[in-house]
């Protein structure tokens, strides 16, 4: 994440300060989430601090809160990765990170995906619910892929038809995180009349594999998406959050990846036009 000015430093009567967010802090950001029961590793981690900007909270050198951001153009933003330690909650903490990152982020289009807990935090600051996310895990089973004439292993050629469908799909310009994305997973797309019609990414997260993004024309269409994933991961433990307008959270109650939780899906602003494409899987709830 990019180092926010030393002005930002900001210091509480009980000693807490408020400091961008940068590499030393990565094992307390760890040590938090871990805290959370939330499944990330510290590569995890490393991974959203190249991408976005964020601040923490320190006590005494060591790390009680965390929120970082992730700006897409000039218009749009996600947030997440918001956590305040058990033993310094109920001080305003969440809070005072949720406003500073508002400051930064400007009068930008900002999503998230929300707790249960947080949604009266959020709400209070002008964001208002948008769908909801189901995430399904589970041990892959044995799957055969798609003909190779309907999905196929990306090729450095198709990326700029994938950023087109993904900005169709979301509305975000989000080539960066696609671009790094790419670097990490191994990506299918999908043809239709020999055009590439969506896209998916598998890669190394949490407990296992997340395969998200994944981007169609229709459900059945990411359905083969998620099945050419899938065909490499027999054994694997998978993850994939869905919309629960997709459709799609019955289907993969069937093959075997079940439902575990749900979060709420707020946005404060406007969100940009999208469609056809949709979006079926995110890349994960604080990317998107």
């Amino acid at each position: 994440m990019k180092t926010a000015d030393i002005r930002d430093r900001v210091t509480t009567a009980d000693d807490v300060s408020l400091v961008p967010f940068s590499a030393h802090h990565l094992p307390g950001a760890l040590k938090l989430s871990q805290e959370m029961r939330w499944p990330y590793r510290i590569e995890d981690w490393a991974f959203a601090l190249q991408l976005g900007e964020g601040f923490v909270l320190e006590r005494d050198g060591e790390v009680v809160g965390t929120a970082a951001w992730f700006p897409y153009g000039e218009d749009c933003a996600t947030m997440g990765m918001i956590i305040v330690s058990g033993a310094v909650q109920g001080r305003g903490y969440g809070a005072r990170l949720m406003d500073r990152l508002l400051s930064v982020a400007g009068a930008r289009t900002v999503l998230l995906n929300s707790t249960e807990e947080g949604q009266l935090l959020y709400s209070r600051r002008g964001f208002r619910p948008a769908g909801t996310i189901h995430q399904h895990q589970g041990p892959a089973g044995q799957f055969e892929a798609p003909p190779l004439d309907v999905v196929r292993p990306m090729v450095v050629s198709d990326v700029a038809a994938v950023a087109r469908l993904d900005r169709e799909a979301t509305g975000f310009e989000r080539r960066p995180l696609l671009e790094r994305l790419l670097e990490v997973g191994e990506a299918d797309v999908l043809l239709q009349t020999g055009e590439v019609a969506g896209y998916a990414i598998a890669r190394l997260f949490g407990r296992g594999h997340v395969i998200g993004p994944v981007v169609a024309p229709t459900a059945d269409a990411a359905r083969l998406l998620i099945l050419a994933a899938l065909s490499r991961l027999q054994g694997c433990f998978v993850r994939i959050d869905t919309a629960a307008e997709t459709g799609l959270s019955a289907w993969l109650e069937t093959i075997g990846l079940a439902q575990v939780s749900d979060a709420l899906t707020m946005v404060r602003g406007t969100m940009p036009p999208s469609g056809p494409s949709r979006v079926f899987a995110l890349s994960n709830q604080s990317l998107n």
